[in-house]
């Protein structure tokens, strides 16, 4: 048998991109070879196995496109300014008019933006798919109708027998739709509730994904941002008119963008109110403008600029189909195998309707958290659809609901987005991944389980159990517990558990931490094993008072005994304590929305506040009579100079308490290392040595500055800079008190660094830090540390 591969003919038709008209006589060619010109009607047809090509025509910009069987280009034509400005663009510098117009936009923002307004209110109704490209369609469908093509089936297709070819030539691969309504008040805040909502495929909506926001609704556009500004050079090119108001015309490309004639001149262009100063319209291409882009759209309603429309376009991956041709006879058979080829699309349409200001300011309007979900079935997105769904749009929903079943898309979704909140989804079961490998000095690697019985077992009761098994201590620790909600509106309920357990000595209280919190300060004990065991029981409430403002109430009574070598007061080494601890997370600016799981964090924003006041009573057999404060205040902020974080937090201990109810000052260095290397931790000092000092009073601070340069790493990703400065000092009234070898931190000890971000195009930031101060020792790898940090955890 003989096998002949041969390149499948591609179609090609060139439009203008404002009158959509045919461009005649475009040149088309790959590696400078001409591969044809365009005929009248603006078509070509040609065999090639480039990868891409470009196109050009006289008084337009050249182009370049993928591959592909079929294949619509739209050009836009030169002017002289653009000319003029294409000679600027040679010395690689923005046009210092349009600086100083961005400039005035960024300035007036906040006095543009809705939310200068007293109130207001308005809806939405966004559309996501992904499908082929509709000028795509057409060829699609003659391609699949070919009757020699696909007569062979495969035995089982990934699709259970409904391949993509099959989706594709009567519906899209993936519908979403969403409806919502926004209100503000300046009195309230805002509140944004999700009228109805319906994702192919799935039954039970995503209510993390269902709450995503668009981009550009409420904040500056990242291509206007004055941090980004060394990513881009603008240009002022023109003065048009639009619905009535002059705007300027400001065109900008990437600066990775170096070889002009190879490239786009331009990736898109700002168009901004001459009187106000506000935005009108963004348009940002792909350096392939024909593969992606991204158009938002702004209108003018009392005296601000809402965003009235945004449509997105962008490339996703490339379908590939083989098509199989076979001849007989009796002295050979010939098979002639093609490979043609779709690419395939993720399209985004919002429009925002209905705008109304000022509005009727009713408390029970904003009560709850930012995010309500008044309907998720899609029973009522007629009501709001700014236009009728299209026939491959209907069939979608069918054919992609009934694969949903088959696949049990349901489940694998929810797995997937448990993990946003630090859970493995099972069928009735929440598995936390934090729990399943852990290390720290004392236990070495610990291993173990813990899972709750999550709310399709019961809406009101959820038991859970954990199991943990460390193999240095060699001893087993579990835990057991059950909630008890008193409502499903929000975050309320009653917890009791059993425990009996170890953990390291001076933590600070990491209640109320976000899953993303909790993995950074995963390393704080990695140096520290100075480790205490617990065993006893607790009772607590918690309350979700406010979208911003949670508190819980907690009983406990404990064993509690140190694993090293120590005593408190000549007394040994094991207590009993009872005490109560009242615990305060306050977030008003942070995005919640409530699930059948529980409260989720959609957006976490600044400033938040942490607060835990312990306090121990001679009652029930306690030994102690202690009072403990801890506080965590954390906050960021830009200015023209870059993006400032920081966060305060400090401890006191009131009476007489043992060493696990100090502090230690969160050290992450290891004094047998020749080059101190660690992960970062929320609260931790790369320099310090763990497990060596404790107080019963500190204050810390850690301050980062990310500077306003950006520059283009490996790939498309980009690289900043960090500056960190990290410090803290405090002291303890009777060390004496405390039986064992340490040492009180009673001057300021501090650190310098410098992270970069994206190292090296990695998902990790590299942290290069030095110990500065009174203790700086003569030894350069004692003040010496390199810090690892993963990206997703950004401040």
């Amino acid at each position: 048998m003989a096998y002949i591969f041969g390149y499948p003919q591609s179609k090609i038709k060139v439009i203008d991109e404002i009158s959509k008209a045919p461009v005649s006589n475009a040149k088309v060619s790959c590696k400078d070879k001409i591969l044809g010109y365009t005929d009248p009607s603006g078509s070509l047809e040609f065999n090639t196995s480039c990868k891409s090509i470009e196109v050009q025509a006289q008084n337009y910009q050249q182009e370049t496109v993928l591959t592909e069987d079929y294949m619509q280009v739209s050009l836009l034509r030169t002017s002289s300014k653009t000319a003029f400005i294409e000679t600027v663009i040679i010395e690689d510098k923005s046009d210092p008019r349009a600086l100083e117009i961005l400039k005035k936009v960024n300035q007036l923002f906040k006095k543009n933006s809705p939310k200068s307004l007293e109130s207001y209110s308005f809806k939405s109704y966004e559309k996501v798919s992904l499908d082929i490209d509709e000028d795509s369609i057409s060829q699609f469908n003659e391609l699949f109708q070919d009757s020699n093509l696909f007569k062979r089936k495969r035995k089982k297709d990934s699709l259970n027998n409904i391949s993509a070819r099959q989706i594709f030539s009567k519906s899209k691969l993936f519908l979403w739709e969403r409806a919502q309504e926004f209100l503000y008040s300046q009195k309230y805040g805002e509140k944004i509730n999700i009228l109805d909502n319906r994702i192919s495929g799935l039954k039970q909506p995503i209510y993390e994904m269902i709450a995503l926001q668009q981009s550009n609704r409420d904040k500056i556009p990242a291509q206007i941002r004055q941090e980004n500004r060394g990513l881009y050079r603008f240009f002022l090119t023109d003065t048009i008119e639009m619905d009535g108001r002059k705007n300027f015309v400001i065109r900008f490309r990437e600066v990775s963008y170096k070889k002009a004639d190879k490239k786009r001149k331009y990736n898109g262009a700002i168009y901004i109110d001459t009187e106000t100063y506000g935005i009108k319209k963004i348009e940002n291409f792909s350096k392939n403008k024909n593969d992606g882009i991204i158009t938002s759209t702004w209108i003018f309603y009392n005296n601000k600029w809402f965003l009235a429309h945004e449509k997105v376009k962008l490339r996703m991956s490339k379908m590939a189909m083989e098509e199989d041709n076979k001849e007989h006879s009796e002295e050979n058979s010939v098979e002639t195998k093609n490979k043609r080829s779709f690419g395939t699309y993720a399209f985004l349409t919002s429009k925002y309707f209905d705008f109304r200001s000022p509005i009727e300011e009713n408390r029970k309007d904003f009560k709850g958290y930012t995010f309500t979900v008044k309907n998720a079935d899609g029973k009522s997105l007629d009501l709001y659809r700014t236009d009728p769904l299209t026939e491959r749009e209907k069939n979608t929903y069918t054919t992609i609901d009934s694969l949903g079943k088959i696949y049990n898309i349901d489940n694998k979704a929810k797995v997937l987005t448990g993990l946003i909140n630090g859970q493995i989804r099972i069928g009735i079961m929440d598995f936390a991944v934090d729990e399943i490998v852990n290390y720290n000095l004392y236990e070495g690697f610990r291993v173990g389980l813990k899972a709750k019985l999550n709310e399709t077992f019961n809406p009101y009761f959820s038991p859970d159990y954990y199991f943990a098994y460390g193999f240095k201590d060699d001893r087993w620790k579990y835990g057991i517990g059950m909630d008890m909600k008193t409502t499903l509106e929000k975050n309320s309920f009653f917890r009791i558990e059993y425990y009996n357990d170890v953990t390291a000595s001076g933590e600070f209280y990491r209640r109320l931490w976000n899953f993303k919190m909790r993995m950074m300060n995963y390393g704080n004990n990695l140096n520290n094993d100075k480790y205490y065991r617990y065993r006893g029981a607790s009772l607590s409430y918690l309350n979700d008072i406010t979208n911003g403002l949670t508190l819980v109430f907690a009983a406990k009574r404990n064993h509690e005994e140190a694993m090293f070598d120590y005593r408190f007061r000549d007394k040994g080494p094991a207590f009993e304590n009872f005490n109560t601890l009242f615990t305060l997370k306050f977030s008003p600016n942070s995005t919640n929305i409530m699930t059948p799981q529980g409260k989720s964090l959609i957006d976490q924003k600044y400033p938040e506040l942490y607060l835990n006041y312990e306090q121990s009573y001679k009652l029930f057999g306690g030994d102690f009579n202690y009072t403990r404060f801890d506080a965590l205040f954390v906050h960021n902020f830009k200015t023209i100079a870059g993006t400032t974080g920081f966060r305060i937090y400090g401890g006191l201990v009131l009476g007489d308490a043992p060493i696990w109810k100090h502090f230690t000052m969160n050290g992450l260095a290891s004094p047998g290392r020749d080059i101190n290397f660690n992960l970062t931790s929320y609260l931790g000092f790369a320099t310090l040595e763990g497990g060596k000092y404790y107080n019963d009073k500190f204050i810390a601070y850690y301050l980062t500055h990310k500077l306003p340069l950006y520059l283009k790493s490996f790939g498309q990703h980009i690289s900043s800079f960090d500056f960190v400065l990290r410090g803290t000092i405090g002291n303890m009234a009777h060390p004496e008190y405390q039986q064992f070898k340490f040492r009180k931190l009673d001057h300021l000890y501090q650190e310098v660094g410098l992270e970069w971000n994206n190292f090296l195009s990695s998902y990790f930031n590299l942290g290069l830090f030095y110990r500065v101060g009174y203790y700086t020792t003569p030894n350069f790898k004692q003040n010496f540390a390199i810090q690892f940090k993963l990206k997703l955890l950004e401040f």
